[in-house]
């Protein structure tokens, strides 16, 4: 059985991304060394490294990577090793150029840049197999390996192929699924538009049509690829499990909302024995703390509340954004520290030296070209010190105030074509509900719509158009047993076919809900509209709907718009809990107004704290850790539960906390 943590690290993670094949080996000596003095404690490595390993189908070149391993080794520094079967060789693609993949518009893209890979292709998987085996039988063993690192960033750039090899395993994994093509026309719809299919060989992929593409097809290739990619990273993952026992294997996940949508990464968590997660903050964002916050309650949801490890962020400026921003003096220790106090157990970059050529040369690192003499390399030193000192917080937990429903799928559902509005974005209205319960000061975790919810004693749904018959009776069992729900609009509508759920919308949370909504009526781009009731007048955009309670009561009325007269927000008393819905797009101070109502039901007292400042625990068996962050210029007293010991300056506190401004205190209570 593998672990569930780099062998032989028992420190907190810090480290990043290392190339030495860059570089010419005398420089090695030098980066090992500038590694001591940074408190790095692990690398990654190979993952780019599959033309340098495997020069020719067969003939491999080992002796650098020996080198390079015995070296960290003899220096202290555990080793993340890649499967570099993210870049297949230039020699794999003059043998195989069917393995390059084809978009949906017929093109198909050429060598020249990363993961251009058909996971369709036989010989990609062949291939695949083959280096991970030459990998796993010479290093298995190796006393520097902590980690198996399976490929790079699976579904970036590139997850779906249309090629005719994708055509036949799609085909194969339907028959799978469907067993016949009588329950595949039916779940298809197929009868609309005289789709029909009578012999499995008509399928295609869902190609560029002329106007919309089926969207129940649309949703199961988007099921299918995820499923094939999650597919090759088990066949390397359990080479790997064979001729390395008791190491474990992960590959670095891209969670945030902002950065990856085509990977289910509820199946992906239960696959990988530790999961690690890749986080780049959306630079020109106002608030970019908030996303950062987000992706990592999402990872570690993802985990199943384990302790989970940041693999990847910067130091500094990434070089891919329309405007590639710099990090303020300590932005990257916030950063670095928000995601432990969410539950990393370590913090590591992309990359450690800076490249000076190829794409990513404007990126940073954490030995950038301006050297050691730079402010990136002081506070690379000062952050690997304060990792250094919170070792005691490795294996603790964080515990939520409340859970926040996602669904791949049902995002992936929502995204499709000829939708009501364009103003209905899943994505959108996540980031809009979570940064509402982070203002709260609200600890939340994640959770699929079909899991068990009875330890949450409220529970948020921003958005969850797919809603699956037994995702429903969940939520309606959670609500008649004490739990306090707050569902937001154009949730509920269709099943797992993108069929809408047999009468009024919506369908399958009309029961807990306690009303049917008429008709949907979105508004214009400029509209907004006034919702009057018990409570400030609140203004609404995007949307509104014609709500008919059938036993919510009304809290909020539309005063104009489409829907005057008609219900905005209701409440409905269910068992022993209450269910609000929210029929249009607040933002804001409107949208806090009424979640702080669900939350006041829901029995939960939330801090008196500036915004901005954030403040998690986690707990182990050596105690509790409280993290509190100060996003802001302002000193900010942080009220404590006790006494205990300031990690980083070794301070006694008691009864609250100062904590300076943009800077991070750390309380073992």
């Amino acid at each position: 059985m593998a672990h569930h943590w780099p062998v032989g690290l028992d420190q907190l993670a810090y480290g990043g991304d290392y190339n030495p094949e860059q570089w010419p080996e005398h420089v090695w000596q030098e980066d090992v060394r500038l590694m001591r003095e940074a408190g790095v404690t692990m690398v990654s490595v190979g993952i780019f490294s599959w033309a340098l390993l495997e020069t020719e189908r067969g003939v491999y070149d080992f002796g650098w990577l020996d080198r390079l391993l015995d070296l960290l080794h003899e220096n202290g520094i555990r080793v993340d090793l890649g499967t570099p079967t993210v870049v297949p060789p230039a020699w794999f693609y003059r043998e195989h150029p069917e393995a390059l993949p084809v978009g949906r518009e017929g093109v198909r893209y050429e060598f020249g840049g990363r993961g251009a890979i058909c996971h369709s292709s036989p010989a990609y998987r062949q291939a695949a197999a083959s280096i991970t085996e030459q990998l796993g039988r010479r290093y298995g063993s190796h006393p520097a390996l902590a980690l198996w690192h399976v490929h790079n960033e699976y579904g970036v750039p590139v997850s779906a192929c249309y090629c005719e090899a994708s055509a036949e395993d799609f085909r194969q994994w339907l028959a799978a699924r469907y067993t016949t093509l009588k329950e595949l026309n039916e779940a298809w719809g197929t009868a609309f538009w005289g789709q029909h299919y009578n012999r499995w060989d008509d399928i295609r992929p869902p190609r560029l049509t002329p106007t919309a593409c089926n969207p129940a097809q649309q949703l199961d290739f988007a099921r299918f690829t995820s499923d094939t990619i999650l597919e090759n990273f088990k066949r390397e993952r359990d080479i790997l499990h064979r001729l390395a026992p008791g190491i474990p294997v992960t590959t670095n996940f891209m969670t945030a909302l902002s950065q990856c949508e085509s990977l289910d990464y509820w199946a992906w968590g239960r696959e990988v024995d530790l999961v690690t997660n890749d986080h780049y903050l959306v630079a020109e964002a106002e608030r970019n703390h908030v996303n950062l916050a987000m992706s990592a309650d999402l990872t570690r949801s993802v985990a199943g509340g384990r302790p989970w490890l940041l693999l990847e962020h910067s130091t500094g400026a990434v070089n891919w954004q329309p405007r590639n921003l710099v990090k303020q003096p300590g932005e990257m220790a916030r950063n670095s520290l928000a995601h432990v106090a969410r539950g990393s157990d370590g913090a590591m970059f992309f990359q450690w030296r800076a490249s000076r050529y190829g794409a990513e040369k404007f990126h940073s690192a954490m030995l950038p070209h301006a050297g050691t003499d730079s402010r990136i390399w002081r506070e690379v030193v000062a952050l690997g010190a304060s990792l250094g000192s919170l070792g005691a917080v490795r294996g603790s937990r964080v515990e939520a105030d409340a859970a926040i429903l996602w669904d791949w799928q049902s995002w992936w559902a929502q995204k499709l074509e000829w939708r009501p509005s364009v103003e209905l974005d899943a994505r959108e209205r996540a980031d809009a509900w979570y940064a509402a319960a982070y203002d709260r000061h609200l600890t939340v975790d994640f959770a699929h719509p079909e899991s068990d919810l009875s330890r949450y004693p409220l529970v948020l749904v921003p958005a969850l158009y797919l809603t699956t018959e037994a995702a429903g009776i969940n939520l309606t069992e959670y609500v008649r047993e004490g739990g306090t729900l707050a569902v937001s609009y154009f949730s509920g509508i269709v099943d797992e076919h993108d069929a809408v759920h047999a009468g009024p919308h919506p369908g399958a949370l009309r029961d807990v809900l306690g009303l049917t909504v008429e008709e949907f009526a979105p508004l214009r781009a400029d509209q907004q509209v006034r919702l009057v009731g018990d409570g400030p007048e609140l203004t609404g955009d995007g949307w509104s709907e014609f709500v008919v309670p059938r036993g919510a009561d009304p809290v909020w009325t539309y005063a104009d718009g489409p829907a005057a007269g008609h219900p905005a927000v209701t409440r409905h008393a269910l068992g022993g809990g209450r269910a609000w819905y929210v029929s249009s797009r607040l933002n804001g101070t409107h949208l806090d107004t009424v979640l702080g109502r669900a939350i006041a039901d829901a029995g939960l007292t939330t801090p008196e704290l500036p915004r901005d400042v954030e403040v998690v625990e986690r707990t182990g068996e050596h105690g509790r850790y409280l993290f509190a962050i100060n996003h802001t210029a302002a000193a900010a007293r942080v009220p404590l539960p006790g006494s205990g010991t300031e990690l980083l300056t070794g301070t006694p506190v008691s009864g609250h906390l100062d904590v300076p401004g943009n800077t991070t205190r750390v309380v073992h209570l």
